[in-house]
């Protein structure tokens, strides 16, 4: 369940602080809980276990964030310049701690696609990690891993939305790999249901265009630290429904 970070830290992290390093990077790091699956049309859930570092709504071109003095955009994180939709994105930084199996959002069909780092070797996430984890706060000051590093680009079509919606997960310093468990391209993938992987600390987006059609509305607070396929992240207002209630 979605819980603010300081509750998160004392009630599922302090008990492991004490463990070696050996045994949770071989063992708990790679644990695959099982979990309800959960089916609603009128929410996203999160894709990743992690903590809320941004919920914003943006144009394609308009700075997400500055890191270190250069700004970070939709266009910069796809690494389209075509892309035209203004969209809400919520940004979720997996921890060491965090399960790291990605899972489904919202219903679709799903199309994947690798995009390499910008730079030879990707930059490390360790100054996020130590802010949450160490500091309780987030420091997006630090996270110029978003601009440089490798990334999977996954595109969901629904035919409950009128646009496709986008998974992005970015990878860490010291990362394997990006693991999509399908590696059939175009297939329908149901909501809640477990997708890809990713090695050794990363960050997942869900990047939501908006439309005439719909609002789209946050559930928790920025800070929060929400579970894969269990927590809702964004709820759907749609237009007609808002008019009817009216």
């Amino acid at each position: 369940m979605a819980k603010p970070l300081d509750e998160w830290l004392e009630s599922d992290v302090a008990t492991l602080r004490d463990e070696p390093l050996r045994r949770l990077s071989e063992y708990h790091f790679f644990r695959d809980p099982s979990r309800p699956i959960y089916s609603d049309p009128d929410w996203f859930l999160a894709p990743a276990d992690g903590v809320l570092v941004y919920q914003e709504t943006v144009a394609p071109d308009e700075p997400l964030l500055h890191i270190k003095g250069r700004p970070y955009s939709l266009r910069t994180a796809l690494r389209d310049d075509d892309y035209d939709k203004r969209s809400l994105v919520v940004g979720i930084f997996m921890t060491f701690f965090d399960v790291h199996v990605n899972r489904v959002p919202y219903p679709g069909r799903l199309t994947w696609r690798m995009l390499d780092p910008i730079e030879t070797y990707n930059r490390p996430m360790l100054e996020m990690e130590k802010g949450l984890v160490g500091n309780r706060r987030i420091v997006l000051e630090q996270a110029d891993y978003l601009y440089s590093n490798q990334r999977m680009v996954n595109r969901i079509d629904s035919h409950l939305l009128p646009h496709p919606y986008y998974v992005l997960q970015i990878a860490d310093y010291d990362v394997d790999s990006i693991t999509p468990f399908d590696l059939k391209q175009h297939q329908p993938v149901d909501q809640g249901h477990r997708f890809s992987a990713i090695r050794y600390g990363s960050q997942v987006d869900l990047i939501i265009p908006l439309c005439d059609r719909y609002e789209l509305h946050t559930i928790h607070p920025t800070g929060h630290h929400v579970e894969a396929g269990a927590d809702a992240v964004v709820r759907i207002e749609r237009c007609e429904n808002r008019r009817a209630d009216g």
